[in-house]
């Protein structure tokens, strides 16, 4: 038997182990970070440790810091996922200074690799409504369309989806979201959204009571994840025939540029994404050069044509 493929892999250290726990707890309960988050960052600190083979955080220095970044590219890794190491290690760092393990931060000075913002792709309105369209009374298929037209309605997180449940609708048509942070805010509900909910509302008690709460359920009686939502729009994709790959993020972008080119109000696209800063609904949105173009020559006073 060949002992490579035997051996056992890599194991933290007890000590780099126990803080990165204490690190994730913190993360996960007074931070109220999503579980996709907590899991990327303890990832990137789980190489960390390893790829510098640390016995204790106290090791870490700025060299080590500059080490594990060189590690990185050298694995080819994409200016993101480096940045994201760094964020990580930031955010550990400062961590580890309230807790007096360490007593200098060393990962300030380091800067990350700029990574260029590539803007998702936006569905035309045609295409979001050939999407959404589509006429079929099998319960699964309603219970998918309720999902998507809620998304694109309401412009939602994927886990803010997945995480609905029966007591977060009113019935004078809003939608009460926890978002990142646990920070909770009411959408309104569009009049094709809110026909779409209330039909599947109207059978899903007869897919069985194994998860009360939850508002999109599967098969199996539990609360749908991520990858089954993901898998389902694929799938409605592909009966649309619509010859472009679809993901649910796809559809909360669309949602906002939709937004954003019928009113041009920048702020209340960022209320309804539940942005805490208004750059990020910037780099989310954008409007075309010919409406901005428009408003410039309307607006500008040195560009304003004079009236005969």
């Amino acid at each position: 038997m060949n002992s490579a493929a035997t051996q056992d892999p890599p194991v933290l250290a007890p000590d780099c182990a126990h803080w990165l726990q204490k690190f994730t707890d913190f993360l996960r309960y007074e931070r109220g970070l999503s579980e996709h988050t907590v899991k990327n960052y303890q990832r990137q600190l789980e190489q960390v440790a390893l790829g510098l083979e640390l016995e204790h955080w106290q090791q870490l220095d700025q060299t080590r810091v500059k080490k594990s970044v060189a590690i990185a590219r050298y694995q080819s890794l994409s200016a993101r996922s480096t940045a994201l190491r760094l964020s990580a290690l930031r955010t550990f760092c400062k961590f580890l200074l309230r807790n007096n393990v360490i007593s200098t931060d060393p990962v300030e000075g380091v800067s990350a690799p700029k990574a260029e913002k590539a803007l998702p792709k936006q569905m035309s309105v045609d295409d979001m409504s050939a999407l959404l369209n589509e006429s079929d009374d099998e319960e699964i298929v309603i219970r998918d369309q309720a999902m998507f037209e809620l998304m694109y309605g309401c412009g939602l997180r994927l886990s803010e989806l997945t995480g609905l449940n029966l007591s977060d609708i009113s019935n004078d048509h809003q939608l009460r979201v926890t978002g990142k942070g646990n920070k909770q805010r009411l959408l309104p509900v569009g009049r094709k959204a809110w026909q779409a909910l209330n039909k599947w509302l109207a059978i899903r008690q007869s897919w069985g009571a194994g998860n009360d709460e939850a508002l999109f359920i599967s098969r199996q009686k539990k609360r749908i994840s991520n990858r089954q939502v993901g898998n389902r729009l694929t799938e409605m994709a592909k009966r649309q025939t619509l010859n472009q790959r679809i993901n649910p993020h796809k559809l909360r972008h669309s949602f906002a540029t939709h937004v954003l080119e019928s009113s041009s109000d920048l702020r209340a696209v960022q209320e309804l994404l539940g942005h805490a800063n208004l750059s990020t609904t910037q780099v989310y949105t954008h409007l075309d050069f010919q409406h901005l173009a428009k408003v410039y020559d309307t607006a500008h006073p040195r560009a304003r044509k004079k009236k005969n």
